[in-house]
């Protein structure tokens, strides 16, 4: 009876003891397959090309194309990705060192473009004021290294290709280019390239002019240029759906859908007799970003056409008046 009594009496402690002892609780696993793993961007889509690795470099300065008393025309290359761009730069004479303006051109048949074709008149201006100005022929184009499916990527190849000119010129150490100053200047198409810069990489351009730009939405470019090559159009139709039957891939690659990202001001050049865009295009984006709080002006010119004619000294006085209040008269500057 004695023993049976030690034997209750140590029971009793352990118990009292395991009762004072601090409890771990342990939570349930959670099987892997009920976790939410944030998916990369598909591509084609803005959102994919803005998480590439932009590594431009390389800017080869090759022989002298022409050379005047404001300026000097220079042959050049440079590494988009794994591609060789070519293009050409305008060099002013005097002390530098020059803010940067990248000119983007228009659509012209790669099969007849030539190296720095499309915007010449411009190119020559903006160097006579005191800009280096780079203009790249984009891939497929001049001297540029040849890749597929451009059209098929909406041709964001061309916006990866600009941006690297830009990371290009920072990394060449040349003495007379600033390129901690950058503008933009897009033409037609290349509105278009400049527009999805603005929203892929925000921080690269402090000012932008939009020369009578493609539509920010991709559904309008599409109806009025791609269906007119039907088998163009009926593979992008396969892969991603019609503009009207697949909002959110449409919306992917349009920078009107992302204004919000959009941090530098913005000036809309366009004549009311273009043929080729309708001003209504720009129109839509400019009031978009204003009512996003964007800094955005619309000058709109009556009876010019799509290369302007009678306007378009007042157009570049007003590109340059734009240029020269963002680029050279910043603090630092």
């Amino acid at each position: 009876m004695k023993y049976r009594n030690k034997i209750v009496a140590s029971f009793c402690f352990i118990f009292l003891a395991a009762c004072q002892a601090p409890v771990t609780i342990v939570e349930p696993v959670t099987p892997v397959d009920s976790v939410e793993i944030a998916e990369a961007p598909a591509w084609p889509s803005l959102a994919a090309l803005a998480q590439k690795d932009f590594n431009g470099r390389d800017l080869r300065v090759g022989e002298v194309l022409a050379s005047t008393n404001s300026y000097t025309r220079y042959y050049i290359t440079y590494t988009s990705g794994e591609l060789t761009i070519s293009g050409v730069m305008n060099v002013p004479r005097g002390t530098g060192p020059f803010p940067l303006l990248v000119l983007n051109h228009g659509y012209i048949d790669p099969a007849i473009y030539t190296n720095g074709r499309g915007l010449k008149r411009e190119q020559d201006y903006l160097a006579q004021r005191g800009y280096v100005v780079i203009h790249p022929d984009y891939r497929n184009h001049a001297h540029s290294d040849r890749v597929e499916n451009i059209e098929q990527d909406f041709r964001l190849g061309y916006v990866e290709d600009v941006i690297n000119a830009v990371l290009a010129a920072r990394a060449s150490g040349l003495a007379y280019i600033d390129a901690s100053r950058v503008g933009m200047l897009g033409h037609s198409m290349g509105g278009g390239v400049t527009q999805a810069i603005l929203v892929v990489r925000p921080d690269l351009v402090d000012a932008a002019m939009l020369y009578a730009p493609v539509s920010a939405d991709a559904r309008d470019n599409f109806k009025k240029w791609t269906t007119s090559r039907p088998e163009v159009a009926a593979e992008i139709i396969a892969s991603h759906g019609a503009p009207d039957s697949n909002q959110k891939f449409w919306d992917s690659v349009s920078p009107i859908s992302m204004v919000d990202a959009i941090v530098a001001p913005i000036m809309f050049n366009h004549g009311d007799a273009d043929e080729s865009v309708p001003l209504e295009w720009s129109q839509r984006f400019h009031d978009t970003l204003i009512a996003a709080g964007k800094t955005s002006t619309l000058h709109i010119y009556p009876g010019e056409p799509h290369e302007f004619i009678k306007a378009w000294p007042l157009v570049m006085q007003r590109t340059v008046d734009f240029f020269d209040l963002h680029l050279k008269q910043q603090p630092g500057a």
